[in-house]
């Protein structure tokens, strides 16, 4: 998507003779999301320089992108939404832009040779938006009680930085966030993806730098802004532990801390599905009730309460599926709410409450809780009017791992969610890439378990 340096081409003027190229495409033909994600280059790295004061929720900042061009470009687009852009360049040298919508198209002084690396340089400030979904959760730049989160699936990553935001395209982050100390003399914590490399007092701001060196969707980045409690530890395999937990939340009744769950989970799903794709690991747990969601943010999956375990199991097992693995487009979203949906399933059977099989069955019986319109739509086939994450991606797609497992065994299904893992580690996939490597494994024909569970509209008459 964007480039790392090079020395510029020319100069800043764009008159004279157009060179031969075209442009990028304006998104990059997601079935659910046609204008999500653009094409004619590849990104590798964002660079984010964040200066953010909450008590007007003002954010400015400087995006620089590094990208390799997969044709001869003349101009690209980047996904960004609602912030004031104040210029742009490519490579060093003044480059011409334009909004429309949710698109801004990027014109550099001469074309960008295929194969070329290039880096995209976009400065802006302004409000941030918070963006209201079709079902009415909300997701972008949020304000809280006391700073901010940033949250952004399916599209709200646009609202605070510009990019390349399809989750086909993958890049590393180095996330820098400057913030004011409060009235009291205080510094507001911020808490991002991956590691905190840096953290500096210039006199009346605080500035921390974290690095997420791992390819990571652009849905799955995040920053965090608030007063919070910080826990480090490690896990068995001594993989560095952030938890930071608002202080206002209290953890539920007969709930372990979660910073002692969350290595204990994370030990026990490397266990059942392979080593643990990321440096670190950690949640955040912030005091924001009416979000009514988490989301699995890369390396600290996000609460807007204290969770109770199978939650932060859930959130969690998306570190390997959906965020190590990640689907091409987002009608394969089953390949990430199925398998963490099926996390908590195998979670409790390990942990002394139902089996997955008596899971199973209260779902297809319609007494569990989470049950209700997972009969919607088959979660393989999701159509264009139905949100990402509604039921059926859940529940149908975590029965279709089980039925898998009922039909090769417990040996070689989870083989195969290791295998899975393993070969698509840090990459994309999708649904037939999956069903071919269960086939493979299994050495079976699994069309019948696939078609029924996965892809037919109407509930199989016989469990």
């Amino acid at each position: 998507m964007a480039g790392a340096g090079c020395t510029s081409d020319g100069g800043g003027s764009s008159a004279g003779r157009a060179e031969p190229g075209r442009a990028g495409a304006p998104g990059v033909g997601d079935t659910l999301f046609p204008s999500l994600g653009n094409g004619g280059y590849d990104v590798a790295h964002y660079d984010l320089t964040l200066a953010y004061t909450p008590e007007t929720n003002h954010l400015k900042g400087t995006a620089v992108i590094t990208a390799r061009a997969t044709q001869d470009l003349t101009r690209f687009n980047l996904d960004f939404t609602g912030l004031k852009v104040r210029g742009t360049a490519v490579d060093g040298a003044a480059a011409r832009f334009a909004r429309r919508k949710d698109e801004l198209t990027v014109t550099p002084v001469r074309t960008l040779r295929k194969g070329r690396t290039f880096k995209a340089t976009v400065e802006y400030d302004g409000t941030p938006r918070m963006i209201e979904d079709a079902d009415g959760a909300v997701e972008g730049w949020i304000e809280t009680d006391d700073g901010s989160t940033a949250l952004g699936e399916p599209t709200g990553s646009m609202a605070w930085f510009p990019g390349n935001h399809h989750p086909s395209d993958k890049a590393a982050y180095d996330i820098t966030v400057s913030v004011p100390k409060d009235e009291d003399g205080d510094p507001y914590d911020v808490v991002a993806n991956g590691e905190l490399k840096k953290e500096e007092d210039t006199g009346d701001r605080v500035v921390r730098h974290w690095r997420g060196k791992e390819p990571m969707a652009s849905y799955l980045a995040s920053v965090v802004v608030g007063y919070f409690d910080i826990h480090k530890g490690w896990t068995s395999d001594d993989l560095p532990v952030y938890v930071a937990v608002d202080p206002d939340e209290d953890e539920p009744a007969g709930s372990d801390d979660v910073q002692d769950l969350v290595p204990e989970i994370t030990d026990w799903a490397s266990e059942r599905f392979g080593p643990y794709p990321f440096s670190s690991v950690g949640a955040v747990v912030d005091h924001l009730p009416d979000l009514e969601y988490a989301l699995e943010t890369q390396t600290k999956p996000y609460f807007d309460s204290a969770p109770e375990d199978t939650l932060l199991v859930h959130e969690l097992a998306h570190q390997w599926f959906g965020n190590s693995v990640t689907p091409r487009q987002w009608k394969d979203m089953w390949l990430n709410e199925g398998f963490a949906t099926y996390a908590e399933w195998l979670w409790q059977e390990d942990h002394g409450g139902p089996t997955a099989q008596e899971t199973f069955d209260s779902f297809y019986e319609g007494r569990h809780r989470e049950s209700k319109h997972i009969w919607d739509f088959p979660p393989g086939d999701p159509p264009r009017s139905r949100q990402v994450s509604d039921p059926p991606v859940y529940g149908r797609g975590a029965m279709t791992l089980h039925k898998v497992r009922e039909e090769v065994g417990d040996e070689v299904f989870f083989d195969i969610l290791r295998k899975w893992t393993k070969k698509y580690r840090h990459k994309n996939a999708d649904t037939q890439d999956f069903i071919s490597l269960c086939e493979h494994m299994s050495g079976a024909d699994l069309s019948d378990v696939f078609k029924t569970w996965l892809f037919d509209k109407e509930k199989p008459s016989d469990p």
